[in-house]
């Protein structure tokens, strides 16, 4: 595609990419970006995706009403390993390619959980704020203890490469048993990590910690409700890194405030940014983070490199190596 840059595809680049990455579309592509404050707006987008043969993008929402905009549209690449901002059928009944970035950030997620879990059951975050408002004036009390995190039981609840990155890191690290629930059996994982599978319900009352790695879809849509919360432990942790929609975010209030449950880590919310009323906010047994999972500066680089490389190659003609599985 090199030569004439009349011949180039056109592509939009609707989110912030390295320096790097957007070198690499060069060599390959003409492009537009957004370059304004924050998300781009779905008008702007609408607009200047009309002509482009490629759309790279990190969240907006793909739908019919975008792909009627865009007639050139040949493949929209996420720079994410999730891609519930797809309309599957609408990209299927335009023959429009639709890719991810899987495996890029397993290590890093894996990584953000463990900081989740062990931050809720040694309240770290808590005890941040009592040292800085000068609350540390006497020797700590039972009042202020935690939960150890090491040999105790986890539950992991989706056992893709992410959930395995974290038994990984749970069997070798912190010496833990694991049981998991998933579509499948993961006979790989229960010969590494001695993984035992088991069934949601099974997973939800055994387990010390829960873990909750599930992709977003119609079967997984508050998945974890108040049914779910009442089979756990008094002092279980639950960790959420999925996709906020995956747990009714009231019945998690409720276990919270009602100490159902010990405590939770959240990194995903019904709602995006958290509205500053949410009640999670004001309980102090919950850890909150912004969705930043994969957010580190090497991970985030390395997903838009990927995100940049499937859409060249589907722009060349060729298979690109990570189209999302609905759409093979």
């Amino acid at each position: 595609m090199k030569g004439d840059e009349s011949m180039k595809p056109k592509v939009y680049i609707a989110e912030p990419i390295p320096k790097a990455v957007e070198e690499y579309i060069t060599q390959h592509c003409e492009y537009e970006k957004w370059q304004g404050e924050g998300k781009i707006p779905k008008e702007v987008l609408l607009e200047k995706i009309r002509d482009k043969d490629g759309l790279l993008n990190f969240g907006s929402k793909i739908d019919g009403t975008l792909l009627e905009a865009a007639p050139n549209l040949k493949v929209v690449s996420n720079i994410s390993v999730g891609y519930d901002n797809f309309d599957i059928e609408a990209l299927k009944a335009r023959n429009i390619i639709g890719t991810n970035t899987p495996y890029v950030l397993d290590d890093t997620v894996a990584d953000l959980i463990f900081g989740l879990m062990l931050s809720a059951a040694r309240r770290i975050c808590e005890l941040d704020s009592y040292v800085k408002t000068g609350q540390w004036d006497r020797e700590i009390s039972k009042e202020h203890f935690g939960l150890d995190v090491h040999h105790a039981t986890l539950g992991i609840i989706g056992m893709g490469r992410i959930g395995e990155a974290v038994a990984k890191r749970a069997k070798f690290g912190f010496d833990m048993d694991i049981l998991y629930y998933n579509r499948n059996r993961k006979k790989d994982a229960e010969a590494a990590y001695g993984a035992v599978y088991g069934s949601l319900h099974e997973v939800l009352q055994k387990s010390d910690f829960i873990v909750l790695m599930t992709p977003l879809t119609n079967e997984t849509y508050h998945l974890i409700g108040e049914r779910e919360f009442d089979l756990m432990k008094e002092t279980a942790v639950f960790i959420n890194a999925s996709r906020g929609q995956t747990v009714d975010e009231q019945a998690l209030i409720t276990a919270l405030q009602e100490r159902k449950i010990y405590a939770a880590g959240i990194d995903t919310y019904e709602k995006e940014p958290i509205d500053i009323s949410n009640p999670l906010l004001q309980l102090k047994n919950v850890v909150t983070l912004p969705h930043i999972g994969s957010a580190t500066l090497k991970t985030r680089c390395n997903m838009a490199m990927t995100a940049a490389k499937n859409l060249v190659t589907a722009l060349s003609g060729e298979i690109p190596p990570h189209i999302v599985k609905e759409l093979k």
